[in-house]
């Protein structure tokens, strides 16, 4: 199988990283390219792949042509490459508010089209992507696709209709996990602690929590009553983040991001 980054800013060379250091994909076999050529050499250098000269090279090596650009670019990549890219390429694209008939309408309807919303822990091959296709696409492509975002963190099939949600939940959501931390590390400094140790505690914290929620499967509600004792110190910040709305405006925050991703 051979890979191809169009595109290779933090998400492109994260993925590029996931697929080599898990040998889903060798190094020969991906080629990149990118207009900003800081960037793509700094990727050819790193990881010791294969430099296209521009994007139609790129698309003409690729049996998977991975779309790693900011969504307003997304239009002008698209409608060069399209005469280049072959009827049995799958194509991938990461771009943001854009769906798979916004896809098909530049490349044509009868191509290969996967759409995915990965995040930026990808950064750290922990990643949380969501895939989905268009009906092009066969099960044995899909696999090859699944394989490459499993392979710097867990991918997931869904409906396209629910990509927005996605995009409220994970993608965006790493954003909201950082004021959260800073937040908790802001208030330790306050009590204290040095600035480096806040960070330490809170991160990890977080980090330990988020572990058990995915391998013991109990409900977060389950989890949070386990750390609340009577009369002590948790269910008193609990009682304040509950006056505070904290939940609705999590909520709130997140249905946000959800339309802003819908009206796109």
């Amino acid at each position: 199988m051979k890979v191809g980054f169009i595109g290779t800013g933090n998400m492109g060379s994260a993925i590029m990283g996931g697929i080599i250091s898990k040998k889903i994909v060798e190094a020969s076999d991906i080629m990149a390219y990118d207009v900003m050529e800081i960037s793509l050499d700094r990727v050819v250098e790193e990881y010791g792949i294969v430099k296209g000269t521009d994007n139609k090279a790129v698309a003409d090596f690729a049996d998977v042509l991975i779309i790693a650009v900011k969504p307003q670019y997304g239009e002008a990549v698209l409608k060069e490459i399209k005469e280049t890219v072959g009827q049995e390429t799958v194509v991938v694209s990461i771009m943001a508010g854009r769906s798979i008939e916004y896809l098909e309408s530049i490349l044509g309807a009868d191509k290969k089209i996967v759409r995915t919303m990965p995040n930026t822990p990808a950064l750290v091959l922990e990643a949380m992507t969501a895939v989905t296709a268009n009906a092009n696409v066969s099960n044995a492509d899909l696999e090859s696709v699944m394989d490459i975002f499993n392979g710097f963190g867990k991918a997931k099939l869904i409906g396209e209709n629910l990509m927005d949600a996605v995009t409220a939940v994970s993608g965006s959501s790493p954003a909201y996990v950082f004021m959260f931390i800073e937040a908790m590390a802001d208030a330790a400094v306050r009590e204290g602690m040095t600035r480096a140790d806040a960070y330490l505690f809170a991160a990890q914290s977080v980090m330990g929590s988020a572990k058990m929620v995915l391998e013991t499967g109990k409900h977060p509600g389950e989890l949070k009553d386990m750390v609340c004792s009577p009369a002590g110190t948790t269910i008193e910040a609990v009682k304040v983040l509950e006056e505070q709305g904290f939940r609705g405006t999590v909520m709130d925050a997140v249905c946000a991001c959800a339309e802003k991703s819908k009206n796109m």
